[in-house]
């Protein structure tokens, strides 16, 4: 599938998935005349490329986990990262948690005066 047919079932912009490609998060064919083609796998790397930037990873931490993530199994531990990325979140998110109570206190405290 061309780049276009790829960006409409994807909701991808073109521009997006040419960064993909940059980045090696994504590897299309190339006809003789050098046009981008797609196997039909690809809507399914992108789709979970997507899925990876949503949560809060970057490209170059997407690139080593992806061929993990699509072929079910771990090689030589890339999965670990994505574990100390969900660790490094939970901490964060009881951070926020924190703060929020902290501050409800506060302005509790500020009413009642």
């Amino acid at each position: 599938m061309s780049i276009g047919e790829l960006s409409s079932r994807t909701r991808v912009s073109p521009r997006s998935l040419r960064y993909y490609e940059e980045q090696s998060l994504l590897t299309p064919r190339r006809t003789a005349a050098g046009h981008r083609r797609f196997d039909a796998e690809a809507v399914d790397r992108v789709l979970l490329v997507q899925r990876l930037f949503a949560a809060g990873l970057s490209s170059t931490e997407i690139a080593p986990v992806l061929p993990v993530l699509l072929c079910a199994h771990d090689s030589a531990g890339s999965l670990a990262a994505l574990r100390s990325h969900r660790e490094r979140l939970a901490k964060k998110i009881a951070r926020l948690h924190d703060t929020a109570e902290i501050l409800d206190e506060i302005l509790e405290e500020h009413e009642r005066s």
